[in-house]
């Protein structure tokens, strides 16, 4: 069994590479795991693993680990929502020109391979009061990033029909808790607005407490991950696109469970600034979608918000805390 991540040295990246080493794919066991990054800080000591960095929009640098037969190229990689706002050249770049690079590299396989696109909820746009979403809903982006996460989407369902690839696109709500630092997603301060009060370091929440988010834990996003690499084409021939079970919250509800769990002194360490644009991101995106279809063929959401924060604080508190202790 050979695994290519792009994206490999990413919070789910190397998240997903240790679940793959660990448990296999179907009770048959890793051979090879290449991660492609544009740098690594991977931390996995085991012989089975490759790193290899450079451009995924570089057609030299991706024959490199797009040669040889691959099972599963599970493609993370991208330029997040605000930055791809920011730098429109750079957005196109990485999030549709690789995109298509890389199938065209699998379409040049000698075995056709199972390639797994993660989506996000920004390829929708804001719906009217009583609408919901489903998974044949049109796709109707009001950002960059979720136009060419949209192209993405359109990518891989061709690609799959003219049997080019076996291909799977996991719509993601957004991730919350992530560990490590703020990055330029828009959608960055769900997990800061937790993280970072758990650690004892204040917190900016840009947008009204009102809002509402539709989230997903790390631990959930690994197992359906996995749960895509693992399933057989059958389960995907009504549809290539699933949108992934996650849990509507506000972000009031997200710091009152934060005061819950944390105590008022955590509360006392967030403070609501809005940031126009990033609102009028967050503004544009679904609160929610049916995703029975992810359910009947057994992807799970988690139950509530107060689980996904437990979750971070078994898994990463202690290791955030520490990296901050050596940072200062």
């Amino acid at each position: 069994m050979h695994i290519v991540i792009t994206g490999g040295s990413g919070f789910l990246g190397l998240r997903l590479a240790k679940a793959l080493l660990r448990d296999g794919v179907n009770g048959e066991p890793v051979t090879t795991l290449a991660l492609v990054d544009r740098a690594h800080r991977a931390d996995l000591a085991d012989p089975r693993l490759r790193l290899l960095a450079g451009d995924i929009a570089d057609p030299g640098f991706v024959s490199e680990f797009l040669s040889n037969p691959v099972d599963i190229l599970y493609h993370l990689a991208a330029v997040v929502s605000s930055e791809a706002e920011s730098d429109f050249d750079l957005g196109m770049k990485v999030n549709i020109d690789a995109s298509r690079q890389l199938l065209d590299a699998c379409r040049k396989l000698a075995k056709v391979p199972r390639v797994i696109f993660t989506s996000s909820v920004a390829v929708f746009g804001p719906l009217a009061d009583g609408e919901s979403l489903t998974d044949a809903s049109s796709v109707d982006p009001r950002s960059s990033y979720g136009m060419e996460k949209a192209v993405g989407e359109l990518l891989i369902k061709d690609y799959s029909r003219r049997g080019f690839v076996d291909g799977v696109v996991l719509r993601l709500p957004t991730i919350s808790v992530r560990p490590g630092v703020p990055n330029r997603a828009a959608s960055s301060f769900a997990s800061s607005i937790i993280r970072e009060p758990l650690s004892g370091q204040s917190a900016i929440c840009p947008v009204d407490p009102g809002t509402l988010l539709w989230l997903m834990s790390p631990r959930a996003a690994i197992r359906a991950l996995q749960k895509a690499g693992a399933l057989p084409s059958s389960a995907f021939t009504k549809s290539r696109v699933i949108n992934l079970p996650g849990i509507t919250v506000s972000v009031g509800d997200m710091l009152e469970a934060l005061t819950a769990i944390g105590g008022p002194a955590s509360r006392a360490l967030v403070k609501i600034e809005i940031d126009a644009g990033v609102e009028a991101i967050i503004s544009s995106w679904p609160r929610g979608w049916e995703d029975q279809v992810a359910r009947s063929i057994g992807f799970e959401a988690d139950a509530n918000f107060g689980e996904i924060v437990q979750a971070f604080i078994d898994d990463d508190l202690d290791e955030q805390r520490a990296r901050l202790a050596l940072s200062t």
